[in-house]
Formats: structure tokens, sequence, C-alpha cells
């Protein structure tokens, strides 16, 4: 089941806050230490908001598992090519200069196995000596269950609150996202949404892209505190 079916129209209003424009200025320096092509795959994109930066210095194709997040991203992102996929399984016939995996859209992936699936399929859609940006879920010694969080939107035609307690079940970070919604002229709506996601080591995830064929490193500074995966293709 999609958990952004019926908050995909939402999404950039929940993550108002989210610096998308310096983190794009970070992924394309990055990105240009290792290449100088301009052919970017962003798995996971999302609505594409980090592809509305990044499409002025590349020329930029989006991958996501969501149609609904795929309609947002199409409106958004003009010039940019769309395709609904899994990123374990997806297959563009197409190589690229870079890949990225943002906002921690790889902690989605359960296992070892499923990790290791996705990270071969990245190796296949890069050319040789491409790179891939991963940002990781956060690991299991930094994640804390039982906080509260909470998330505000307010202008005048739309109202939004979301709020959950983070949970854990072994590896598994568990979100489940309660939010109220207040729009002009329409009564207070109330959507769930669940998100689980695999805690993983750092060490193990370099074990795993290394596996699966890449030359793997991790800058600890990364982009949003995640710290952040750079896997290049020999």
């Amino acid at each position: 089941m999609d958990p952004y079916r019926k908050l995909a129209l939402y999404y950039d209003r929940i993550y108002h806050g989210k610096d998308y424009r310096t983190e794009s200025a970070s992924i394309a320096q990055l990105i240009r230490r290792h290449t100088h092509g301009k052919e970017l795959l962003d798995v996971g994109c999302g609505t594409g908001q980090h592809l509305v930066h990044l499409r002025k210095q590349f020329r930029c194709t989006g991958v996501d598992a969501s149609a609904a997040m795929l309609a947002v991203a199409r409106k958004k992102v003009k010039g940019a090519r769309f395709h609904k996929g899994d990123m374990r399984t997806f297959s563009l016939r197409k190589k690229f200069d870079a890949l990225v995996c943002l906002f921690s859209g790889i902690g989605y992936l359960r296992s070892d196995r499923e990790l290791v699936q996705a990270f071969r399929n990245f190796l296949r859609h890069l050319r040789p000596g491409g790179v891939c940006l991963v940002e990781p879920w956060l690991s299991p010694r930094v994640f804390k269950a039982g906080r509260p969080h909470m998330v505000t939107y307010d202008n005048a035609d739309l109202k939004m609150a979301r709020l959950n307690v983070s949970e854990r079940k072994k590896d598994l970070s568990v979100l489940d996202m309660h939010h109220l919604i207040a729009e002009r002229r329409t009564r207070v709506r109330y959507l769930r949404s669940r998100h689980e996601l695999r805690m993983v080591g750092t060490p193990k995830l370099l074990q795993l892209m290394r596996r699966a064929g890449l030359r793997a490193r991790f800058l600890r500074r990364g982009l949003t505190g995640r710290g952040l995966l750079v896997g290049t293709k020999p």
C-alpha cells in the first residue's frame, strides 16, 4: 500500500522547513568531485523537490514507487522525466553519470538482501566512474524510541498538524503518522500513514554496497545529520 496516496498533495507543505536548495547545492558539489557528466537519476524522488534545483545543472530523471508523488513531481519539475518503479528492480535501459537516493528512502528496504538488490540496481544504472549518493536512515545507536514529534503548517487557506510517537520493533523504527488537515470551506480531515524503516549501522551499509560492486565510503556530516554514503562504479 502506498503511504503517500492521500498525502502527496500535502507533502511539500509538511516538509516546508526542509532546505532543499542548500542540500541540492551540496549534492551538486559532491557529484562534480567525481564527474562532469550531466545525466542524473533521483531514486525515490518523491515530489521532485530536490530536482527543482538540480535540473539547473543536470538533465534529470526521477524514479519513485508512489504514483501519487510522481503526479505532483511531473507538474512541478518541467523538463525532467519520471518513471514509476521499485528501487530494487526498476530498469530504465539507460546509464547515468550520477545517482542520488535521498531523505532516507533506502530505509524502507527490509533486509540485507533487498539492500544489495538495490545497490546492484544502482550500479547497473551508472556509467563507469559514475557516483551514487545515498542518504541512510538513522542507525540503531542514534534512534530514540518513545519521543513525541510534531510538525505544523499554517497559512490562510490550509492548517496542518502531523504528530507521532516514535516506536521500535527490533531493527525497525515505526513511525505512525497522524495528520489533521483543515482547508478553506471543507471539514477537518484526519489521515494516517504508517512508515516502517529498517535501522542498519554504517559499517554494514558500506559492506553491502561493496558486496554489490561499488567502491564505498561514508561522509559523516552528510546533508541533514544522517551522514551520506558515497558509492562509485569502477
